[in-house]
This record gives C-alpha cells, sequence and structure tokens, in this order.
C-alpha cells in the first residue's frame, strides 16, 4: 500500500473530469435550450474558465460527464471553420486568437453519459473507465475562482508534497455548513490541513468545523474503487465526500488546501451576478467605463429613495 501510494504522489496529474450533466434548473428559462456550462460571464462560457484553469496545472485529457442535450457544450470546443474563414479574410487576427483557446484538439476531450442523475459521486463514477489507475482532478465548472495562481495549480503544486487526495477548502459562515461538504480537521498546518473525517452538509450544530470543500479535487483512483458500492448518502445521492472520506486513515490521507483566491458560486443566480460585476471591473478594457456606470447606478438609486 505505501508504494502504491508513494507512486501515485509522483505521478503527474494529467487527466481531469468535468462533471457537466446537471439540468441547470436555477437558471430556467435560459437552460431550457443551452447548457448551464455555456452560460456566459463577461464575454467566456463558465466551462472555458474550467479548462483555462486546468490547462494551467498541466492537465492534458478532458472527460465531460454529460447529458442529453449537451450538444452545445461539445460543439463549443471544435472548430467553426466557416466562422474562422470569415474572420480570416476580414483580416481579424485578435479575433482568431481568441478563437483559439477554445479549440481542443482531437482526442483530447472525450465525453460520457450519466444516464442518471445520482449524484457527484455518481458521475464521477461514470468516466472511471478513462481514469484508469492513477491519480486525477475533478472541477466543477459552477465554481469560478478568480486567482493570480489558478485554483487547480496550486493544488497540484501542494499534492506534490501531501500525495493522497485533496480537496480545494474556504471558510464559510457556520450558518452554511448545511450547503457544503465539511472537513474534521484532524492537523492544521494553516494552508495545508489534514482530515480526519469528511461530513456531507451536517446541520450547523453538528459540524465539525467551517472549512468548506469547494469544487476541485485531486483523487486517487481508490475512490473510484469506493464508488462501486454505490452507497447512496446525503440526500439520498452518491456522494463524492463519503467516497474521499474512506481515504482518511490511508498512509497518505486526505487533505485539503486553503487556496488563495476568491471562489463565486456561479450555480446560483446571485453568485453568476457577483461574478459578472467582479470579472467585468477586472477587465483593461472594460472596468474603467463598468466602474463609472455603476457609481452613476448607485447615485441615481440613492437620491430616487
Amino acid at each position: 500500500m505505501r508504494n502504491n501510494e508513494s507512486n501515485m504522489r509522483t505521478k503527474k496529474i494529467t487527466k481531469a473530469v468535468f462533471p457537466v450533466a446537471g439540468l441547470g434548473t436555477r437558471f430556467l428559462p435560459a437552460t431550457k435550450s443551452i447548457p448551464k456550462e455555456i452560460m456566459t460571464l463577461v464575454d467566456r462560457p463558465l466551462i472555458q474558465y474550467a479548462i483555462d484553469e486546468a490547462r494551467a496545472a498541466g492537465i492534458k485529457e478532458f472527460i465531460f460527464v454529460t447529458a442529453r442535450g449537451k450538444s452545445a457544450l461539445e460543439d463549443y470546443f471544435d472548430h467553426a471553420p466557416e466562422l474562422e474563414s470569415e474572420l480570416r479574410k476580414k483580416g481579424k487576427t485578435e479575433l482568431l486568437d481568441i478563437l483559439k483557446d477554445t479549440n481542443m484538439d482531437s482526442g483530447a476531450i472525450a465525453y460520457v453519459r450519466q444516464n442518471r442523475a445520482l449524484g457527484l459521486g455518481h458521475a464521477v463514477w461514470c468516466a472511471r473507465r478513462l481514469i484508469g489507475n492513477e491519480p486525477f482532478a475533478v472541477l466543477l465548472p459552477d465554481d469560478v475562482i478568480a486567482a493570480d495562481r489558478p485554483c487547480l495549480q496550486q493544488m497540484v503544486e501542494a499534492h506534490a508534497e501531501t500525495g493522497g487526495c485533496m480537496v480545494a477548502a474556504m471558510e464559510v459562515a457556520p450558518q452554511r455548513t448545511s450547503s457544503y461538504g465539511i472537513l474534521d480537521i484532524g492537523e492544521d498546518g494553516g494552508t495545508i490541513v489534514r482530515a480526519k473525517g469528511l461530513v456531507e452538509k451536517p446541520r450547523p450544530e453538528d459540524a465539525p468545523s467551517n472549512l468548506a470543500i469547494i469544487g476541485r479535487y485531486i483523487l486517487t483512483p481508490k475512490v473510484l474503487t469506493n464508488l462501486n458500492r454505490m452507497k447512496q448518502g446525503a440526500g439520498g445521492e452518491i456522494q463524492l465526500t463519503d467516497a474521499i472520506a474512506e481515504e482518511v486513515d490511508t498512509a497518505a490521507g486526505v487533505h485539503g488546501l486553503r487556496f488563495r483566491g476568491h471562489r463565486y458560486d456561479c450555480g446560483s443566480k446571485i453568485g453568476f451576478l457577483q461574478a459578472t460585476v467582479a470579472f467585468g471591473l477586472s477587465r483593461p478594457d472594460l472596468g474603467a467605463e463598468f466602474e463609472s456606470f455603476l457609481h452613476e447606478l448607485m447615485a441615481t438609486q440613492k437620491a430616487a429613495q
């Protein structure tokens, strides 16, 4: 076991799973015709932020766990010959360069179907044959993280020292623990903590801490073995948190990384609006004009009260 875990510790993380099978019902009616992951934050869809973060962390193979109605998501990463030809004719080289970031090489992306909505753990399990026997990352596109150094890159660097499983973690208000997987902290090293347990969506009075897991993971293939049992957890779903929790007593264990950056929950309307404002203000080409508009808007509203 120790030799296997040592090998896992030194092996590079080159595969990432993107669970994108959700219906996006919080954003109806928009998601009636387009996948939630294609909704744009300023001028890039949510999935592009996740892909760019994965690329920066050294990911080479991208595994999408999809469902019916996600064909637009697949088309987004394909080449658009007619559009590219038109831009080339008009000499719009800057726009062509932007499009290059959306094109994925043949074979870089694989798609697997989650035919039943049985939870995040089940979605990751659906990708098991493509993952094989090596450590892998999981990114939830709903969680958009603004950071000087991409969150997954921070995790990959920390994981090279710890091995085992690693989750991105942040402090949340105690009354909000019931919305997250929560770490039961065994050893707190500041940036990195070692967990002695993980609890999925505990009531505030039962939560072992307020250190919440957010949508970035580095996992060992043993987690997939744990998921094989299809054990139902909170909400009757197959919880990824439960499968990770089974690894806390292994030699390498489970660690949480207090990442440097700000996470926006773009799976909620308020989080999506907050992210739109924050990312709009941070853009050199938009920030000044957008900030001026917001000041004028707030002044107008105050004057009307």
